[in-house]
């Protein structure tokens, strides 16, 4: 098994990293108009906390000034009213969290669903460039930092910018003396939180690829647990799959300590300008030209200040993480797709006939582009046929039944489904009448009834029972615990290879398609189950375009006609008995596969 040699620290990497901008964060806004009104609340609630935050100094001076006043009644009145700007700002506070958590939430799920939107409707070929993993960690992973940000660090910026320049506001308006010498700081401050910043920037977008890398290589080993296990390959998966951890670590671990350094740098650099400005004002108030409780309002506001300062150099890290974040989530709803629909399509007839056309069709796979899987392809299929595809591995047989349900383009030609080039028409139109049992079946994590419906999702359960009798299916299902309501397992790990693939036959049969492609669909059967099944295919074939791929010769004799394909071309054509009696690769293979049954008898 195969490990991805891309790593976050290569010069795509970087290039990646040095395009991340705040700026990237404006990406998240189309999920945020929506919730326009929400976010106005919120932001309501916000300013009013802020606001209550700044005026409660101003109490605090009032009864610090008034300790020694003769009417007790006027302390209590300030006393009171401190009181009463602490609860407005309690309940202001609740209402921000719950407003902007919600916001969140309900934001990073509209990306969640439209990420998955989109990637569900990508081509393959994509696929050959993106591991899965890597998009389940964007899916995840980098959701999970958005939400932080939209529900979380976005509004204590918001606040911190209010209580940083309302702070700035009214220590000026205590002592503009004071305030001077504090915003001589503010230089010394932005000097390391620019420098350092731009190194966590880059180590965060490094930690992020190392993580998608860890959650690709995994999904992709645990994807294939039974074949690890059958080749021992458990210690070398697991020394992998740790040393891609690691190194996630590793990136993680500087990125911390990074963040840590410039918090750290921040942080005493702003409260040892505070402890010095104090010392200037403690002086002013033994000189009188300052009251107690003046320097006390100072004070409060000057720690706002340095805290806000503080948080937003922390939050700053939080911002670039969602950046990066956002980057990579736009990667994907921006990722382009060779295969795409066409602006207008045109209509199948209705009902489709089932006329299948290759014309001069040459194609090769994007992840070998100098192999030929076609070669000037001419095929004309009629509505109602049935055509098999044999030869030797690589011939290009199963590239067939790809390109029929256009998960390519091919480079030169046009593949036509009655009449009507598929580009030309909506994948989803033509895929409806289209049927397939491909060789490896996809059983989901379900009950077999839903395996099944998954065909045709609007089918009743007598319209399942009757496609599972056909396909062989029936017996084995009924004696399940549960019959077709029976869990399968991930992948479909309770059931045997045949069983797997009797299922994706009653679920092609139910589907009850024009055209139906068969790669494959009976080398998981023992003999028994293969002739149950080639007669339910022999029913389902009947006023059916049918395409059958197939190694063994046994399964494709009665078929109206047999392509036979070598290296990308079709090399012969005809029925059975005349491909035998003019020789050449049809009739070794035939030669071949025949007498090693006999001789197995």
């Amino acid at each position: 098994m195969a490990r991805s040699n891309r790593t976050a620290a290569g010069p795509d990497g970087e290039d990646r990293a040095k395009s991340r901008r705040l700026g990237s964060l404006g990406a998240l806004w189309p999920f945020l108009k929506p919730y326009r009104l929400l976010m106005l609340a919120a932001l309501v609630a916000l300013v009013l906390t802020a606001t209550l935050s700044l005026l409660l100094p101003l109490a605090v001076r009032r009864v610090v000034d008034n300790f020694n006043v003769e009417d007790g009644a006027i302390l209590d009145l300030y006393f009171a009213a401190a009181l009463g700007i602490a609860a407005l700002l309690a309940v202001g506070t609740a209402m921000r969290y719950a407003l902007v958590t919600r916001l969140g939430e309900r934001v990073v799920a509209d990306i969640r669903k439209a990420v998955f939107d989109r990637v569900i409707g990508l081509s393959p070929a994509f696929y050959e460039k993106t591991m899965t993993g890597e998009v389940l960690s964007r899916i995840t992973t980098d959701t999970t930092l958005i939400l932080s940000v939209i529900g979380s660090s976005v509004s204590i910026a918001l606040r911190n910018i209010l209580l940083f320049s309302g702070g700035l506001v009214f220590m000026s308006m205590t002592s503009a003396k004071l305030t001077g010498l504090v915003l001589l700081l503010v230089p010394v401050v932005v000097v390391p939180i620019l420098t350092l910043g731009r190194k966590l920037r880059r180590l965060s977008r490094e930690n992020q690829d190392w993580i998608a890398q860890s959650s690709g290589y995994a999904s992709e080993a645990l994807g294939a647990v039974q074949s690890v296990q059958s080749y021992t390959h458990e210690t070398l998966s697991r020394a992998n799959f740790a040393d891609v951890t690691e190194k996630s670590f590793d990136a993680a671990r500087r990125r911390v300590w990074t963040r840590a350094l410039m918090t750290a740098i921040v942080i005493f650099l702003v409260f040892t300008g505070i402890v010095g400005v104090l010392w200037i004002g403690a002086w002013d108030v033994r000189a009188g030209s300052m009251s107690a409780g003046a320097l006390v309002q100072f004070v409060i506001y000057a720690v706002m200040v340095a805290g806000a300062v503080g948080a937003l150099s922390e939050i700053f890290g939080e911002l670039q993480r969602a950046a990066g974040a956002t980057e990579r989530l736009v990667e994907l709803l921006q990722a382009e797709d060779d295969v795409q629909d066409p602006a207008q399509p045109v209509a199948l007839p209705s009902p489709a006939r089932g006329e299948i056309g290759f014309d001069g069709v040459s194609f090769a796979y994007p992840a070998r582009p100098g192999v030929s899987a076609l070669d000037a392809v001419d095929l004309r299929i009629e509505a109602g046929e049935t055509v098999a595809f044999v030869g030797p591995s690589g011939a290009g047989k199963t590239t067939v039944i790809q390109l029929l349900q256009r998960f390519y383009d091919p480079q030169a030609g046009q593949v036509t489904l009655d009449g009507i080039a598929l580009p030309d028409m909506a994948r989803a139109d033509f895929r409806s009448q289209i049927a397939l049992v491909p060789q490896d079946p996809v059983i989901f994590a379900a009950s077999a009834r839903e395996n099944i419906r998954f065909g045709r999702p609007d089918a009743s359960d007598a319209e399942i029972e009757a496609a599972a009798r056909a396909a062989a299916a029936h017996d084995f299902l009924t004696a399940l615990p549960e019959g077709y309501d029976t869990w399968l397992g991930e992948r479909g790990v309770t059931l045997s290879g045949g069983q797997r693939q009797r299922i994706a036959i009653a679920r092609a049969i139910l589907r009850d398609a024009p055209v139906l492609l068969l790669d494959e669909a009976t080398s998981a059967l023992d003999a028994e189950s293969e002739r149950a099944v080639q007669q339910a295919v022999d029913t389902m074939s009947e006023n059916r375009t049918t395409l059958i791929v197939a190694h063994r010769l046994a399964t494709v004799k009665k078929a109206d006609r047999i392509v036979v394909m070598e290296q990308g071309k079709i090399v012969a054509m005809g029925k059975h008995d005349d491909l035998v009696a003019e020789g050449g690769l049809y009739a070794r293979l035939a030669r071949l596969q025949f007498t090693e049954g006999l001789a197995a008898e």
